[in-house]
């Protein structure tokens, strides 16, 4: 499923129209992007939790010529799915 078909999901759901469920749909991704740059962690009970991942810097190796490099500390955004997800999918 891409953004569009996304889009057209969330509008048939909600009796929304398209623009209004892709304004809605832009909303939620930009408070998640804004909340996990804060650091923050959100937390959708029953879906999943958003959060930030803090990656040590490390030494790492060029496969095509062996050389050593250093990679730099860096911060990754991670989903854990809830309870109530993991049933969903798992469902026979």
């Amino acid at each position: 499923m891409n953004k569009t078909e996304l889009v057209a999901a969330i509008a048939s759901k909600t009796e929304l129209s398209k623009k209004d469920a892709e304004k809605a749909l832009k909303a939620f991704t930009d408070v998640i992007a804004e909340e996990l740059k804060k650091g923050e962690k959100i937390q959708l009970v029953g879906f999943g939790t958003f959060e930030v991942s803090e990656r040590a810097a490390r030494e790492g190796r060029n496969p095509r010529s062996g050389e050593v490099m250093n990679i730099p500390a860096s911060k990754a955004p991670k989903f854990k799915a809830g309870k109530a997800l993991k049933d969903i999918v798992n469902e026979k």
